[in-house]
């Protein structure tokens, strides 16, 4: 169905992406904005953003499901073929800029590939 129209709750969640360097799960999302958007809402935004090519989702070691910015995605294709770290020490998951092919599979066609790998970020490691 995609996203009609730039609505107040669209625009909100929308600036948390641009703001964020790490994926967001729907959980943060309600408890942010539960006095200014109703759950529903922000789960149907989500859900259309993701139809669009505008987030991805990833699934922590948690099994909690969060969102993160696409890069070259359309509403028909997902190009986010790249892993994905969540860190052992503050548990938030980032996007690798790290070319990721997928492999030629005689008798098989894979559309996608998911790499999750646990590890310390940037952040953490330094402060350490």
């Amino acid at each position: 169905m995609g996203i009609v129209r730039k609505t107040h709750s669209l625009n909100l969640l929308l600036g948390e992406f641009h703001k964020s360097s790490s994926a967001i799960s729907t959980v943060q999302l309600v408890k942010k904005f539960k006095s200014k958007i109703n759950k529903s809402t922000i789960y149907r935004i989500l859900d259309k953003l993701e139809d669009d090519g505008v987030l991805h989702t990833i699934l922590g070691k948690d099994g909690v499901k969060q969102y993160a910015k696409c890069t070259s995605c359309s509403k028909s294709i997902h190009t986010d073929n790249h892993p994905h770290l969540q860190c052992t020490i503050c548990n938030k998951i980032y996007c690798l800029d790290v070319a990721i092919s997928i492999p030629e599979i005689p008798k098989y066609k894979v559309n996608n590939i998911r790499v999750f790998l646990e590890g310390e970020c940037n952040f953490c490691k330094l402060k350490n």
